[in-house]
């Protein structure tokens, strides 16, 4: 079967704007990833991002009202571009492959990103409500990278048959746990290793069964 390449069109990434607006979009999201890099979110106002960007403040308002939806644009906008990279990692062969390879390269992207590393060090409970009590753009947007390989793999024969939702769900999740607790998990462990061991996992649980499926618990 050919490979079905997914781009990042129609994810809940950056906000679509008209075509002058582009460029713009793209200066404010720099500015906004600038700002929080040198001060941490906390710290961060509309007034210098708009200042950094060379915008005015009510253009800046107009688009993002406060700092933490242009926080969340700017974590979905960083994870949109970490997953276009990890899709140059995936090689070829089966859907499963390709994905555990991609899976694998984003989440090693993902525990380098300065971004991201930046929020956890210095405001690592604004992501407490994304982990307790809702799902975000940035979340949503990977389980959807997940299930166009999972759809693909259902099809092909290489990713074991079940409820893709709850498979990607699944999926997204043990990826989470990898990035967001990388210092810790790592700490006097080889993070590359742990890494091999996380696509071993991931290849484990796509693989099809050659046996009756674990039974559930009681």
């Amino acid at each position: 079967m050919a490979s079905q390449r997914h781009s990042a069109a129609g994810w809940p990434g950056l906000p679509s704007r008209t075509a002058p607006n582009r460029v713009e979009d793209t200066e404010i999201l720099r500015a906004a990833r600038d700002s929080v890099l040198a001060h941490g979110v906390r710290r961060t106002t509309l007034t210098e991002i708009a200042r950094r960007a060379r915008i005015s403040r009510m253009t800046l308002y107009r688009r993002y009202p406060d700092v933490s939806g242009l926080v969340s644009a700017l974590i979905t906008a960083e994870l949109t571009a970490v997953l276009r990279r990890a899709r140059e990692h995936e090689g070829t062969g089966t859907a499963r492959e390709r994905l555990v390879r991609a899976a694998s390269a984003a989440v090693r992207q993902l525990q380098r990103s300065a971004l991201l590393r930046r929020v956890l060090d210095t405001d690592a409970e604004l992501l407490l409500p994304y982990l307790v009590e809702r799902f975000g753009s940035a979340q949503v947007t990977a389980e959807r990278f997940v299930l166009g390989y999972l759809t693909e793999g259902h099809a092909d024969g290489s990713v074991r048959r079940t409820d893709a939702t709850a498979q990607a769900r699944t999926l997204l999740l043990l990826a989470q746990s990898f990035t967001i607790s990388a210092r810790p998990a790592t700490a006097g462990t080889d993070a590359d290793a742990l890494r091999r061991e996380l696509a071993a996992v991931l290849d484990a649980a796509l693989r099809p069964a050659t046996r009756p499926a674990f039974p559930e618990a009681p």
